[in-house]
């Protein structure tokens, strides 16, 4: 299948600089893939669309400051991204602003001193120092916000905004932004009405955010992201769709996440790496409805909602998504698929 199929224009001013003012306050686009029709709303109005019985999966992965500033020797700057822990002070890596014919280098993150080490298509980072690992990326480390947001103060309310009301486990190098809409407020009003909110565990890697540069979707490698969920949630889910009652992801994370669990007949571990990649012509074993943002041209969540869509249907809602002024990409506005 041809990448291309899943480009499209964005002008660039539609591209969310800040969170919107109040979580629940951005837009919200329902779909409805069985008439083809859409409704324009809050996302506060979500709840009218939800009834009893429905089961709302959350992903409560938190976002840690994975972004290092580093200085070489000679004085040049590079950007450190971690990706993973590999071992008691060594992290997989991204590191942008090194020469191509560098295959190792000292560099400084404040006072402390680090060594890269090219592995494969990435690099790795280890600290040459006696303090916990955890505690310079506390110190020097800086919210790994995607290179589209370009404005210059990141920090203060990125800490708060660029996360979930809900985060709790650390391990994500990006958000699970679809819940970025979400306040503990609307959270309590859904239960209230007797929609049951259950939460698993993606940390969210390079795989998901990573482009799609090969013509061809099928050739394109999905890199492993880590998941976790309890033996009492993947039971309730798996009850509750025996039931009939619908299962409603909230990202493309939480998609991927249930899609993995209950692979195999649902004999796949509860807490494992998944390298699973959804694209057009999947066949969903699990998921009935999904809450996502407005995502990038050819990116694996595009390809994901377009494989749960329908891509002519998904386009055809980001065409009116422009139209009408719609805020995209991490900080922007969200849509409703059911």
């Amino acid at each position: 299948m041809d990448s291309g199929l899943f480009d499209y224009i964005l002008p660039k001013e539609m591209i969310a600089q800040h969170p919107a003012g109040e979580r629940s306050s951005s837009n919200l686009l329902v779909y409805n893939r069985n008439e083809g029709t859409m409704e324009h709303c809050s996302f506060n109005d979500i709840i009218r669309h939800l009834r009893k019985g429905d089961v709302l999966v959350l992903n409560d992965s938190r976002v840690f400051p994975a972004k290092l500033k580093a200085t070489k020797d000679s004085g040049g700057s590079i950007d450190i991204i971690l990706v993973e822990r590999i071992g008691e002070k060594k992290w997989h890596c991204l590191a942008k602003g090194m020469k191509k014919t560098t295959t190792e280098l000292i560099i400084s993150i404040g006072n402390i001193k680090a060594k890269l080490i090219q592995h494969t298509d990435l690099w790795i980072i280890e600290f040459l120092c006696s303090d916990n690992d955890f505690v310079i990326i506390q110190q020097h480390g800086q919210m790994p916000l995607p290179p589209y947001i370009k404005r210059k103060e990141k920090n203060s309310i990125d800490f708060e905004r660029y996360q979930t009301v809900y985060a709790d486990i650390n391990g994500s190098i990006a958000a699970p932004t679809a819940g970025f809409h979400f306040t503990n407020e609307l959270l309590e009003n859904i239960e209230n009405i007797g929609v049951n909110v259950v939460k698993i565990t993606l940390h969210i890697g390079i795989g998901t955010f990573l482009l799609i540069k090969k013509q061809s979707i099928e050739e394109h490698k999905m890199h492993r992201e880590y998941y976790q969920i309890t033996g009492d949630v993947k039971e309730y889910i798996k009850c509750a769709k025996k039931e009939g009652r619908r299962i409603i992801a909230c990202g493309t994370s939480v998609v991927r996440t249930l899609e993995t669990v209950y692979a195999a007949n649902g004999s796949t571990p509860l807490n494992d790496y998944t390298e699973l990649f959804i694209y057009p012509g999947y066949k969903f074993k699990i998921v009935d409805a999904l809450i996502t943002n407005f995502h990038l041209p050819k990116s694996t969540p595009l390809l994901l909602a377009s494989a749960f869509t329908g891509r002519d249907g998904l386009l055809k809602c980001y065409s009116e998504a422009i139209e009408r002024d719609y805020r995209f990409y991490s900080y922007g506005d969200s849509m409703f698929i059911v």
